[in-house]
């Protein structure tokens, strides 16, 4: 087996290789805008989907093309609000655009440091937590290691899987990841994927 081979690798685990054979193809999305990523995620948080994507191409019709932090900054709040945004997801997205109008983040520099030198610079920004900084390190920097021990798909995933009698805490699932090193992000695709709910990922 090649050292390279996140598959091979992962159907050591007879479980998972159940869900492999069944999703098929590890196809994960890689998002390279860097900014964009991060400003969708700020939208989209703790909303359905239909109704985060709804916002997210209001506010991409605001500008003739993606805004830049500047153009984001110059925006009025009263024109973010028509479109849907809450008054702290604004306050949230002027405080993203600051960071890296001010270079206080440089995006050009975050594909060169470590996942937690990642999360580290990102969760300085006002409504970027862990997980949040988790996603975009799975998918606009394409680590392959990333396990979001948190996030309820991939805690469900796991209780799927192991037909637990209940959902898992994130420290027994960060003990159940750790034969998944160093492809987690690649189990946790699939775990995702095996729920049927995330056909977007």
């Amino acid at each position: 087996m090649k050292k390279d081979d996140p598959i091979s690798f992962l159907r050591k685990d007879q479980a998972l290789a159940t869900i492999i054979d069944r999703v098929g193809e590890y196809k994960l999305k890689k998002k390279n805008h860097h900014f964009a990523v991060l400003v969708e995620s700020i939208i989209s948080q703790q909303l359905a989907t239909s109704a985060a994507d709804a916002i997210f191409k209001r506010f991409k019709e605001l500008y003739p093309s993606f805004p830049t932090a500047s153009e984001v900054l110059a925006t009025r709040k009263s024109k973010l609000r028509k479109i849907g945004l809450s008054g702290m997801k604004i306050e949230y997205l002027k405080d993203l655009a600051r960071h890296v109008d001010e270079g206080i983040l440089d995006m050009s520099s975050l594909s060169k440091m470590s996942n937690e030198e990642v999360i580290s610079q990102l969760t300085q920004v006002k409504g970027i937590g862990r997980w949040t900084a988790e996603m975009f390190l799975i998918f606009s920097l394409g680590r392959q290691d990333i396990f979001p021990v948190g996030d309820l798909g991939l805690r469900k995933g796991v209780q799927l899987l192991f037909s637990l009698p209940e959902t898992p805490k994130p420290s027994e699932i960060e003990e159940i990841g750790q034969g998944w090193r160093p492809y987690r992000t690649v189990a946790t695709w699939y775990l995702w994927k095996s729920l049927q709910k995330f056909d977007n990922v």
